[in-house]
């Protein structure tokens, strides 16, 4: 690790639509940014997404020829741009 940087998985940029489900907010489509074996980062624009750090979502990859698994996740990051998710089983 870096500086500040506590991350402990590297990072791979990646592309992708996600769902995301919020219990209290609604379901979003987002664009994500990078994602690695513990988490994704999604890219938030002028949606009004506000969850706080510590909600579960539910995240989806969209546009695959079947059915992507429906993982839980945790917001663990916020930034300008967007949130990092962490999956809820690290």
């Amino acid at each position: 690790m870096v500086g500040n940087d506590r991350r402990v998985h590297n990072r791979t940029a990646m592309s992708a639509k996600v769902r995301v489900t919020h219990e209290a907010l609604g379901e979003f489509v987002f664009s994500t940014r990078d994602i690695s074996d513990g988490g994704v980062f999604v890219v938030v624009d002028t949606e009004p997404f506000t969850p706080a750090i510590g909600d579960n979502v539910q995240v989806q990859v969209q546009g695959l020829p079947v059915p992507a698994p429906v993982l839980e996740m945790v917001v663990v990051r916020k930034t300008n741009d967007g949130f990092g998710l962490q999956f809820a089983d690290q």
